[in-house]
């Protein structure tokens, strides 16, 4: 199978319900800054050398496959990105800042190399967020995908000050 299929030589994409549309769509937009994100979140997971945050990043890349597929999913039933998942992300956000200190100033990313991949996730992660904001003013969203980005974002926060002290 060759890797290229020319199916979007016009400017368009299909979604993962075979529906097309054009590559500059909100809705191709928003999936394609979770797959930034995703990206962003890959390149932290090779630098971090905390196992568990590593693991925990693996973890969420593997979710943001899903969320991906809902997001380029029209008229589906389907729903990939559940309330367990924000359960979640809030108890693993929990988890690792109970093992943190208080903090007493504004962070400034470049402490370590994983904790600094870790906050551009944060960041690339607000955007997407954004984007599927965006999207939501004008078509159906799931409600918990927004949700899952903005817990997310927090996540990545706490990865990274559980990263610096490694």
């Amino acid at each position: 199978m060759k890797i290229y299929t020319k199916t979007g030589d016009k400017g368009t994409t299909g979604l993962y319900t075979g529906e097309r549309v054009a590559k500059d769509s909100q809705r191709v937009e928003a999936y394609g800054a979770v797959d930034e994100v995703t990206s962003v979140l890959g390149t932290a997971r090779s630098q971090c050398k905390n196992t568990a945050v590593k693991k925990s990043i693996y973890d969420l890349q593997k979710l943001l496959m899903s969320l991906m597929a809902q997001l380029a999913s029209l008229g589906s039933d389907s729903h990939y990105i559940t309330s367990e998942h924000i359960k979640l992300l809030e108890q693993t956000i929990d988890q690792y800042d109970a093992q943190l200190p208080p903090l007493k100033d504004f962070l400034i990313p470049g402490d370590s190399i994983g904790a600094a991949c870790l906050d551009q996730a944060r960041t690339v992660t607000r955007r997407a967020e954004r984007q599927v904001w965006r999207l939501a003013r004008t078509e159906e969203v799931d409600e918990l995908i927004l949700l899952f980005l903005n817990r997310l974002s927090d996540l990545c926060f706490v990865l990274g000050r559980i990263e610096n002290l490694s």
